[in-house]
């Protein structure tokens, strides 16, 4: 007798193969019949209507913290998601030692938005190593399977304490040592080395990351810490010093590639957006990425489904009148109470007429680029969209605050003021800022169906005040594979995307098809009436923190190692997810 049948469901199995209809029978966590399955079952899931695919592996999240207070890890496990990679961009907790616990926090702080209150009070620590890490993380039950990278600013601040935020260059000893802890995480099961090189990252003090100026000796001094391994990636963001011209593209592209060189050519991905100020940049990411598999390396592209932005509102982190003199003088009154008085003509009039002070700088969890936001607010509007509560993520030029100023004749500051007091104060604005310079996801098209692309940057977990973009899977089925009017993605392929392709690049072979001998990691979805919901706020952080938490519907059950996790997108308390150590699978 199975464990569990899903019976009469249309398999779209995660080799990009055309759907058929049949049974998924499982039995001790693995599928062990697909299509004709005679015998009877302990449990059935009547899958009528509905498709079947394998669970989705998000290779790019950002709960290395909250992984060790939170077994559920939503929202990416209520969209389909049954295993998540973390340690993206070089930030993370391991390792390290108690008296650079604090800094990692404020890293981690600044530059993913997670606030550093609810991440002091809730990290249980009882670590150091990286190993130690590992082994604390997987003693405790979770939803579902996670897979830890070892983070490059952790890494630099335990070899070189103080040193490491001040950019000095590592030494040939503290580059040796760096390696030599690297070796000992991936010989425990790390899933590999993260590194960022973006100027936007910055710690809560507005400092550099350590790893952001890392010279390119020091990545290639790290990597060889994969000599020999058949195991294990490297993951890369950057700016690829994009203001700086070609010159410093080709130099920063070089670091990259001796890097994967060094690391025995274990494949590397590499965050790829378009960017207004080089709006050409990501082609040219793809072509080196083309030129490296002439070579022989493996290059990856992580594309994000859709724009890159932010979520604006009174209860976010950030919206246009935060700086605003009347505006302050309510900030920290009670939601209800401060949209009451917003609601006064008066002090709309008032408050539209003001300029902004800074709200960045020393001690802001803003970057540096908030205070252009504000100063630019007449150019910002044409991108500053209502997000409405079926969320619209690809609205056209004509629906943009600038667009509905210019019709009604009134300043586009008035259009802001009244979108934000709409739904009581809680409505969200939208505001793309990468991979939106043409007004349309057409490019996002192209990136998306290039055959080196990933779907990543879901950043799940990160960024919580301000982007929900765990969200990511049920958009990009939603939208590429149904709803888009043109230049739609099969459903076939989107599956094949999310769940066969991110887990074999991260090395795992026993998920991401529904096949005889998978682990019975699945999706029962409603394919038809799939939706995301509009996002709301929650405060359930620890020290009272809040984060955005964006629902969705017609997920029927999400399973994890032959148990159902999930159902009608409500978490069911089932806990049999686990971390997965490279190299075993």
């Amino acid at each position: 007798m199975y464990d569990l049948k899903i019976k009469g469901g249309s398999i779209v199995d995660g080799t990009g193969a055309p759907r058929y209809s049949g049974d998924v029978a499982i039995k001790d966590g693995v599928i062990v019949a697909v299509g004709e399955c005679g015998e009877g079952a302990r449990q059935t899931i009547d899958a009528s209507g509905a498709i079947v695919t394998p669970g989705f592996t998000d290779i790019h999240t950002h709960y290395d913290g909250q992984i060790s207070w939170d077994e559920e890890l939503a929202p990416s496990s209520i969209h389909g998601v049954t295993t998540a990679v973390m340690g993206s961009c070089g930030v993370g907790f391991a390792p390290v030692r108690p008296t650079d616990q604090t800094r990692l926090i404020e890293l981690m702080e600044g530059v993913e938005d997670i606030p550093g209150s609810a991440l002091a009070e809730g990290i249980t620590w009882g670590w150091e190593t990286f190993p130690e890490y590992m082994s604390v993380l997987d003693k405790m039950p979770h939803a579902i399977d996670f897979m830890a990278q070892v983070p490059h600013d952790a890494l630099r601040v335990y070899v070189m304490g103080e040193r490491a935020v001040a950019n000095a260059a590592a030494t040939a000893g503290d580059i040796a040592e760096m390696r030599r802890l690297l070796r000992l995480a991936l010989d425990a099961g790390a899933a590999g080395f993260s590194t960022g090189r973006s100027d936007n990252h910055r710690s809560v003090h507005g400092e550099w990351t350590p790893a952001s100026e890392a010279k390119g000796e020091e990545l290639a001094g790290i990597a060889k810490a994969f000599d020999g391994l058949g195991y294990g990636v490297l993951q890369a963001v950057s700016d690829f010093n994009v203001m700086q011209g070609d010159e410093h593209f080709d130099h920063e592209w070089s670091v990259l590639e001796d890097m994967v060189r060094a690391a025995g050519g274990r494949p590397l991905s590499v965050s790829t957006m378009q960017r207004d100020h080089s709006f050409r940049q990501w082609r040219k990411i793809l072509d080196r990425a083309e030129a490296c598999a002439q070579k022989g390396l493996t290059v990856r592209c992580q594309v994000a489904p859709r724009g890159i932005g932010v979520m604006l509102g009174l209860t976010a982190t950030f919206h246009p009148f935060m700086g605003f003199p009347s505006y302050k003088a309510l900030g920290d009154i009670p939601l209800a109470e401060r949209v009451r008085r917003m609601r006064d003509p008066e002090l709309k009039a008032r408050m539209i007429a003001e300029k902004s002070e800074p709200v960045a700088g020393d001690g802001s969890k803003l970057p540096p680029l908030a205070d252009f936001f504000l100063a630019n607010l007449d150019m910002v509007a044409m991108r500053l969209f209502r997000l409405g509560e079926k969320p619209n993520y690809e609205p056209t030029v004509q629906e943009s605050f600038a667009a509905e100023a210019n019709r009604k004749n009134v300043p586009v500051l008035s259009v802001i003021y009244d979108a934000l007091l709409e739904d009581d104060g809680k409505a969200l604005v939208y505001f793309p800022v990468y991979n939106y310079t043409g007004m349309n996801l057409d490019t996002v098209h192209e990136m998306l169906t290039h055959p080196l692309a990933l779907p990543g940057l879901s950043d799940g977990g990160a960024h919580v005040g301000t982007v929900c973009d765990a969200s990511f899977p049920t958009f990009l089925m939603t939208h590429w594979a149904r709803d888009r009017a043109h230049g739609r993605i099969p459903l076939e392929r989107v599956i094949q995307m999310q769940a066969h392709d991110t887990s074999r690049y991260m090395g795992l072979t026993d998920r991401g098809t529904v096949a005889v001998g998978q682990r019975a990691d699945l999706n029962v979805i409603d394919f038809d009436n799939l939706r995301l919901r509009h996002p709301t706020m929650q405060r359930d952080l620890p020290a009272g923190g809040q984060r955005l938490m964006q629902r969705a519907d017609g997920y029927v059950a999400t399973l994890v190692k032959g148990e159902v996790i999930a159902r009608n997108g409500e978490l069911t308390g089932a806990r049999p997810g686990h971390l997965v150590r490279a190299g075993s699978r």
